[in-house]
């Protein structure tokens, strides 16, 4: 990725101001990627939430929990995933969103055995489930407590990089 392209005109803004900017410059050369790795595929194969945010075009923001099974996101390929939508409240925030704003992010977060979290940042399209399972052979068929997904949101992924383990609690699942 070229340095130019990364991160907002107040991103690198605020990077001149606290000097700051060889320090980005490194990350963005070192960590920020243009698609999925192996290690960070298999990474959201484990993970069992994930928090995604949207904004409408008017830049309200909504930040939503999605969980599922180990797997639940499926990764398509490098460059696109896709999370299942179910039938909830009805209120469809994240997907009202997506329909203004295709631009997402989600972060997984693993609590309790990598201390790491995933960041991922993309565009992202609502496709209805027998399409998508007609397109992608390979698309989870079992879901958590029997629920089928309605739709997916499918993701090209345009930034994906890893949280460092210091600010993140180590926790206990249970049952």
């Amino acid at each position: 990725m070229q340095m130019g392209q990364i991160g907002s005109a107040g991103e690198r803004q605020l990077q001149s101001e606290y000097g700051t900017e060889d320090r980005a410059a490194k990350f963005y050369s070192d960590q920020m990627l243009d698609h999925l790795n192996p290690t960070m595929i298999e990474f959201i194969g484990r993970q069992e939430m994930a928090f995604i945010a949207t904004a409408d075009a008017s830049g309200e923001c909504d930040n939503s929990l999605r969980a599922g099974t180990p797997g639940f996101i499926h990764v398509i390929d490098s460059k696109t995933l896709a999370y299942p939508e179910y039938r909830g409240n009805g209120v469809m925030a994240s997907l009202g969103n997506i329909r203004e704003n295709p631009h997402v992010g989600i972060i997984l977060v693993d609590f309790v055995q990598d201390l790491i979290g995933l960041h991922v940042n993309g565009s992202a399209r609502i496709v209805e489930d027998p399409v998508l399972r007609s397109d992608v052979a390979d698309l989870p068929a079992d879901h958590a407590n029997g629920r089928i997904p309605e739709r997916w949101v499918v993701v090209e992924v345009e930034e994906a990089y890893i949280h460092c383990r210091k600010h993140i609690p180590r926790m206990a699942p249970v049952p």
